[in-house]
């Protein structure tokens, strides 16, 4: 309800540019990012995942809301940050237990299906958002009030419902080191870890595209609705990607997905025309459906099981801190040269990401799972 309102009320309501608006998603998610590391090397070290996702997800609960009492765009920023204490607190030990609960060759599927609902989620938001600002005249601040209640629900289902699946003990060791040390986690891994890095750094927040969308001519109350086309996509597609990246492997997935990433992009740059907007972002859904669960379960298929909180850690890591440079040179770009120059950017860096993809990415069907 409230993300893809977000861009469009820091910019109309609040005066802030782009480039402060990719520095709000930026910082917001280099800060998850370190506590993502920590929450997941933690839940290594005690043997417990639920804890840490309980405290997670009622710090984000309880802080997004606020977002309606903002009257600057540096308040927004500290209820974002805020917000993503909450999620790098939860993510990696979230991950790691969705790993933990499933049998390896349905690990792609599984993320999938997760990704999938969380993109429900991100459809029945914005549509209910785009009705009450539509048909009931709620103003902005007060569909941030209401974005409390699905937050409340969602807790309380994950305090009840949720239960803890331990993974199985190591084998008795002389090693001491740090369960999240570098050579615990193996080459491949890391391999890995730096071509998402690469790419991540051509990944800007999505507010940009709905700025694009806005400047293209997609009125404001319309964007709700243009995210939930693009959410839809990933829906319907996710969990099929997901069962598709354990038949066929997650490499073939993966670099068509920044493949197709680099193609939305670059017509970005060149679109024109609102219905362009529209037509982009429901492609753009099918690069999210293709990736979102297949780059998660191929960190749980090159790491052992008594680890996978620490590489989580990582993996999220990596993709926070390079969030921060991404928002800030893509609104930098976007704010000196224009939005083709910076849309065309994203698009270079993601299709040399493709290409290191192909290289370091496991050939085989299905990665076996170290124990």
């Amino acid at each position: 309800m409230i993300y893809p309102l977000l861009p469009v009320f820091l910019s109309t309501v609040l005066g802030a540019n782009a480039s402060f608006i990719g520095a709000i998603e930026g910082v917001a998610e280099s800060t998850a990012a370190l506590l993502k590391l920590a929450g997941g090397w933690w839940s290594d070290k005690v043997k417990k995942r639920k804890p840490l996702i309980v405290a997670g997800y009622f710090i984000a609960t309880v802080a997004r809301p606020f977002t309606a009492m903002a009257q600057t765009a540096t308040q927004v920023l500290l209820i974002r940050l805020t917000d993503r204490i909450g999620k790098g607190i939860r993510t990696a030990p979230r991950d790691a237990l969705l790993a933990d609960s499933v049998e390896p060759e349905a690990r792609g599927r599984a993320f999938g299906f997760h990704a999938a609902m969380d993109n429900a989620g991100a459809v029945l938001g914005p549509l209910i958002a785009f009705a009450l600002i539509r048909y009931y005249d709620i103003s902005l601040r007060n569909v941030f009030w209401l974005a409390a209640i699905p937050g409340a629900l969602a807790f309380i289902v994950l305090v009840v419902a949720v239960k803890e699946i331990q993974a199985s003990a190591p084998a008795p060791s002389k090693d001491k080191a740090d369960l999240s040390s570098p050579d615990q986690l193996g080459r491949r891994f890391w391999a890995y870890l730096v071509v998402v890095l690469l790419f991540t750094l051509g990944n800007s927040t999505d507010a940009f595209l709905l700025l694009r969308a806005n400047q293209l001519g997609v009125a404001i109350a319309l964007a709700p609705i243009l995210w939930v086309v693009l959410n839809l996509v990933k829906t319907l597609l996710g969990t099929w990607a997901g069962g598709l990246s354990d038949r066929v492997g997650r490499k073939p997935l993966i670099v068509a997905g920044w493949l197709l990433y680099a193609a939305v992009y670059f017509l970005f740059a060149r679109a024109s025309a609102p219905w362009h907007a529209w037509a982009l972002f429901g492609t753009y859904g099918i690069f999210y459906a293709l990736t979102e669960g297949t780059e998660k379960a191929l960190v749980a298929d090159l790491v052992p099981e008594t680890r996978r909180g620490s590489a989580y850690g990582w993996f999220n890591l990596a993709v926070g801190l390079g969030a921060l440079p991404a928002s800030l040179i893509f609104g930098a770009i976007w704010d000196r040269m224009g939005a083709p120059v910076a849309f065309t950017f994203g698009a270079a860096l993601a299709l040399t990401a493709a290409i290191g993809m192909t290289i370091v990415a496991p050939s085989r069907p299905r990665a076996a799972v170290a124990r």
